[in-house]
């Protein structure tokens, strides 16, 4: 289905829940859109309704959806294709963030990663195709290794969680469809003024960026002055820090280093 197309049936159909999703830390509310009579359509969303989020003590109450929102008109903008389409409206339980509901094929399930995340033993991870992320030990003291694949659909995951300052890029927060594509979701706790970024996938650190790179993080930067949208969900100081941030990659010329200050990984890891 082409994006505009999704876009419209998610703003326009009906809202029908079928069931909260229970590994959510916030309210999660898988949902069918039906016609005017009540009938499916056949399509499906996950809805996020405000009065369902938590509250956060680094983040203001009731923005995590137009954050979702945002997140997804910047992946548009930047070219990533990455985020599933997201819209901000009204549902059974009050306003909320309502995203396309991502199929997968039934043997990715079980990983809800796809396989492009994994944890191998520390004397064997291979020596191609995957990069290390994290070592650690298992509670016998076995080292192990966290890894990303070497995937250029995940680099440029890498540098969208770059711009957008996503705070919690696990594992489960990605997977493929049943094109193969690569698509990221939970993006609620993203776009802050301050630095927050926390990934799993630091597997290109300092590497430098492509012709394609620069030109998703100018259209990004742009983003800031030709979506009024995001003047309606993110603050002007979030804003400003969007702006900083595009501007710091482009004059740095590569994806950031894990700083040096602060943990740079979520929590948990999956």
């Amino acid at each position: 289905m082409q994006e505009d197309e999704a876009l419209d049936l998610l703003t326009r159909l009906t809202i029908e829940p079928v069931g909260a999703l229970p590994q959510a830390s916030n309210l999660t509310v898988l949902v069918d859109l039906t016609d005017a009579q009540g009938r499916p359509t056949g399509h499906r969303a996950v809805y996020k309704p405000v009065r369902g989020e938590r509250p956060l003590h680094d983040f203001p109450a009731g923005t995590l959806a137009s954050r979702e929102v945002a997140a997804y008109l910047l992946s548009r903008a930047g070219g990533f294709d990455l985020v599933p389409p997201t819209v901000l409206r009204d549902g059974p339980f009050g306003p909320g963030s309502v995203q396309w509901w991502v199929e997968q094929d039934e043997e990715r399930l079980a990983d809800p990663s796809a396989g492009l995340v994994d944890v191998f033993p520390a004397d064997a991870l291979p020596e191609q195709g995957w990069l290390a992320v994290v070592t650690g030990e298992d509670e016998d003291g076995t080292p192990f290794v966290i890894a990303h694949a070497d995937d250029p659909r995940l680099r440029s995951m890498a540098l969208l969680d770059v711009l957008i300052n996503n705070a919690d890029r696990k594992a489960a927060h990605l997977t493929l469809d049943r094109e193969g594509r690569l698509r990221g979701f939970d993006h609620g706790v993203c776009l802050h003024e301050e630095d927050k970024l926390r990934s799993v996938l630091w597997g290109w650190a300092g590497d430098p960026l492509t012709e394609t790179d620069r030109a998703a993080t100018g259209a990004v930067r742009s983003a800031v002055q030709d979506l009024p949208a995001l003047t309606e969900m993110l603050s002007a100081a979030e804003l400003s820090a969007l702006d900083d941030r595009c501007a710091a990659v482009l004059e740095a010329d590569a994806l950031p280093l894990p700083p040096p200050g602060r943990y740079p990984l979520p929590w948990p890891l999956w």
